[in-house]
């Protein structure tokens, strides 16, 4: 099988806890359904302020603003809890079911809170965030600020690999508080692709620009749907480890950010339960993303808001009177290719005896990957070029 490593760095990490007990089926899915909604709005609160590659790790920002739950009280919890769509549940028992959900993927995760000197955490908010999300509390002056974005680039590559570019160029040297979350996601392709037979092929990014990009290839038997509302096909790529990606792509003459605007939790729950297997042959282009985000303003439109105001309630967490949530980063690296040894697999000419229909992804499209048991939403992100990150 051919090895994809599908990144997913948020600059707001969370670990996953290892030795919690097992939540039952009915809670992951009540918990991911909540994570559903979720995603989709941060999702289209975050591609409407650009027409650029877009990826955000939606499971790592959410898993990162719960660990934080555990440091609020009163009014900001509730306003949080509210946003994550959590209203109703005891965020303690949040880290089991996320625990269940990973429980098997090639998923990494950790999550930290950047604190100033005289801010520092209280000994049971640090011993949460270790004990439920292998998180921890860094002790950092934002003022100089380089200094501070350097600890904060150093803390991103000792969780995900030195080949990560910087997370942060800078930041505010008025902070005292700061959320920072990274997720790795490593997946294999069940239908894997063969390198021998990758060629560059044209990508349409409009209609004024073309570029050059390898193009995979693979023939065999796919699951297939078609929006005819949103004029756009769905592709069902499935991964080894009980997680699937899907590749949203609109007719030639539709916008991308009018099927954006309509991707909903219902919608996406529409795309795969109308998937149909069908023999094809698919042509996607090899593409890595590298995306660095700035969160605060997304996550005030999408209702949360008090947390980063003078009036938060972070008290659990230790915090003096009167302190908040400066800034909340992410970033997100993904990588889609053959893998180390699509060269040796199948997964080239077409084993059909008569060639089936063509997919070529050849235009802007998007894509999501999802754990196909929990429905539990990992990263969703928009190709607008691939060949720029």
């Amino acid at each position: 099988m051919s090895s994809v490593p599908l990144t997913a760095l948020a600059v707001l990490v969370l670990a996953v806890p290892l030795n919690c007990q097992a939540a039952t089926d009915g809670a992951v899915r009540d918990v991911m359904d909540r994570n559903f909604v979720f995603s989709t709005r941060l999702y289209q609160a975050l591609a409407s302020r650009t027409d650029d590659n877009v990826l955000v790790s939606t499971l790592s920002v959410w898993r990162g603003l719960a660990a934080l739950l555990g440091g609020t009280g009163g009014t900001t919890q509730e306003q949080l809890l509210a946003a994550l769509g959590l209203t109703g549940l005891d965020p303690q028992n949040i880290p089991d079911v996320l625990s269940t959900l990973t429980s098997g993927l090639y998923l990494k995760q950790g999550v930290a809170v950047f604190a100033d000197p005289s801010a520092q955490a209280s000994p049971s908010f640090t011993d949460f965030l270790q004990s439920n999300y292998s998180g921890e509390v860094k002790s950092v002056a934002f003022d100089p600020p380089r200094d501070a974005a350097d600890a904060i680039n150093v803390w991103v590559r000792q969780q995900i690999g030195d080949e990560v570019q910087d997370a942060v160029a800078d930041v505010d040297p008025q902070a005292k508080l700061l959320l920072a979350t990274a997720a790795s996601y490593q997946a294999q392709f069940s239908q894997a692709f063969n390198a021998s037979v990758t060629q560059e092929e044209r990508f349409y990014v409009d209609n004024y620009h073309v570029v050059m990009v390898p193009m995979m290839f693979r023939a065999d038997k796919y699951y297939l749907a078609y929006d005819r509302s949103l004029k756009a096909g769905v592709l069902k790529l499935p991964m080894t480890d009980g997680t699937a990606a899907l590749v949203v792509l609109p007719d030639q003459d539709v916008d991308i950010g009018s099927v954006e605007e309509a991707v909903t939790e219902e919608k996406i729950r529409a795309w795969i339960r109308q998937l149909k297997k069908t023999k094809l042959e698919v042509q996607l282009p090899r593409f890595f993303l590298d995306r660095s985000y700035s969160l605060k303003d997304v996550l005030g439109s999408l209702d949360m808001v008090q947390i980063f105001q003078d009036d938060a309630d972070l008290s659990k967490l230790g915090a003096a009177p009167g302190l908040k949530l400066s800034q909340v980063l992410h970033k997100a690296v993904a990588t889609i290719d053959e893998g180390s040894q699509g060269a040796t697999l199948g997964g080239g000419a077409s084993v059909f005896s008569t060639p089936p229909p063509r997919l070529t992804i050849n235009r802007p499209f998007l894509f999501l990957v999802y754990h196909q048991s929990s429905g539990g939403l990992l990263l969703m992100g928009r190709v607008r070029d691939p060949t720029k990150k």
